[in-house]
C-alpha cells in the first residue's frame, strides 16, 4: 500500500484545480509536508500566486502546468510532464470542479455539458492517463474530490449533482476493477458546504444571487482529510457532519426530504435580485476571484442560519432514525390476522 509519508521521500502530489478552493488549500497542506508538487488549473497567473505560497510553505521543487481537465489530450500532458519533471506520481488530487446554479430549463446546454466534462469527464479522463503509470510503479494514491451532493440532491444546481453522482459511482466501479492491483489506491472525499469562492464563481441563471448552505466548514478541514488519505487511504470520507446527517434522509425518508429541501434552498441558497445571467466560470477563469476561502464563514447571517439549519437537521435525523427503527413517532395499529381455513 503506497502511504504517503510526511514528505521524508519528497513525494510527487499533482493537484487539479489548485489555483483555488480546496484544491489550493490542499497545495500548501502537501507544501508543509515537503512534497514536490505539481499544480495544475486553467489559470496560470494563479497557479504561480500559489506555486510562490507552497515554495514559502516548504515544497520542495514545485511544477506549475496550465491545464483544462475537460480537454483529455491536455490531462494526459499533465501525467507526461509530471512524470518527466519527477520521475514517478505518488498521490493525485482531482479537485478541478465548477458549479452552475439555475433550474433544467432554465440551464444552457452547453453549461450543463460543461459542468459534466470538467466536473465528471475530467476525473475520468484522470483514471485512464493516470493507472497505466501507477500499474507501472506498482503504488499511487488517487484521491477524487466527490461532494455531499454525490448522495443528496436539491433543485437548482442539478448539474453539478449530475456530475458529483456519476463521479461517486465511478469510483466506486474503479476501486472494484482495482481491487487485485496491490499497493494503488481509489479515494473519495465527499465535502459538504465549503467556505471557498466556486459560489461566486458559480454560473447563475435563477435571477437571484446564490449563498451557499450553512453551515459553511474551512476548506483547510477537507485538506487535512485529503492529506491523510494519502497517509492512510480509506474509500470515502465525507467533511462536515450536519450535512453528513442528511444522507441518511435522503435514503430512508425521500419524501419528507423532497417536502424540505425546496424551502431551504428557496429562502437560504436564493436571496435578493435581480440578477443578471451569468455563465461564471465555467467556461473561462477568473484568475482575480481565485483565492483559498469565498469569505462565507464570517457574513453576519451565518449564526442564525446555522443555528436554523442545526435544528432543522436534529428534527429530521430524529425522525429518520425513528423510522428506521420502525417507530415513527406513534405506535402502530395491530395488523388483524388473517383467517385461513382450519384443517379437518
Amino acid at each position: 500500500m503506497s502511504q504517503y509519508t510526511s514528505g521524508q521521500h519528497g513525494d510527487v502530489v499533482v493537484i487539479t484545480g489548485a489555483s483555488s478552493g480546496i484544491g489550493r488549500a490542499t497545495a500548501r497542506a502537501f507544501a508543509e509536508r515537503g512534497a514536490r508538487l505539481v499544480l495544475a488549473s486553467r489559470s496560470r497567473p494563479s497557479l504561480e500566486e500559489v506555486a510562490t505560497e507552497c515554495r514559502g510553505q516548504g515544497a520542495q521543487e514545485v511544477l506549475v502546468m496550465p491545464t483544462d481537465v475537460s480537454d483529455e489530450d491536455q490531462v494526459r500532458a499533465l501525467v507526461q510532464a509530471a512524470v518527466e519533471t519527477f520521475g514517478r506520481i505518488d498521490v493525485w488530487v482531482g479537485a478541478a470542479s465548477v458549479y452552475s446554479y439555475g433550474t433544467v430549463e432554465q440551464t444552457p446546454s452547453d453549461v450543463f455539458r460543461q459542468v459534466l466534462e470538467t466536473n465528471l469527464l475530467g476525473q475520468v479522463y484522470t483514471a485512464r492517463t493516470l493507472l497505466p503509470r501507477f500499474r507501472i510503479q506498482g503504488s499511487g494514491t488517487l484521491i477524487v474530490i466527490g461532494s455531499v451532493y454525490s448522495k443528496i440532491t436539491s433543485p437548482y444546481v442539478s448539474p453539478y449533482i449530475t456530475s458529483k453522482f456519476g463521479l461517486l459511482g465511478f469510483t466506486e466501479a474503479l476501486r472494484q476493477e482495482l481491487r487485485e492491483v496491490e499497493g494503488v489506491n481509489v479515494c473519495a472525499v465527499l465535502p459538504a458546504t465549503i467556505d471557498t469562492p466556486i459560489y461566486q464563481h458559480a454560473a447563475n441563471y435563477t435571477g437571484q444571487q446564490v449563498h451557499p448552505l450553512p453551515p459553511v466548514v474551512s476548506p483547510h478541514r477537507v485538506a487535512r482529510a485529503i492529506v491523510g488519505l494519502a497517509d492512510r487511504p480509506r474509500p470515502t470520507v465525507v467533511v462536515g457532519q450536519i450535512q453528513r446527517s442528511f444522507i441518511p434522509v435522503h435514503a430512508l425518508l425521500p419524501r419528507l426530504y423532497d417536502r424540505c429541501i425546496g424551502p431551504v434552498m428557496n429562502t437560504l441558497a436564493l436571496r435578493k435580485g435581480p440578477v443578471a445571467p451569468t455563465p461564471g466560470t465555467v467556461f473561462e477563469p477568473d484568475p482575480a476571484a481565485n483565492q483559498i476561502t469565498g469569505g462565507w464563514r464570517s457574513r453576519p447571517w451565518r449564526m442564525a442560519a446555522v443555528a436554523a439549519m442545526t435544528a432543522a437537521a436534529g428534527a429530521v435525523v430524529t425522525r429518520a432514525r425513528a423510522t428506521a427503527a420502525g417507530m415513527p413517532g406513534k405506535p402502530r395499529p395491530q395488523q388483524r390476522p388473517r383467517f385461513s381455513r382450519r384443517a379437518r
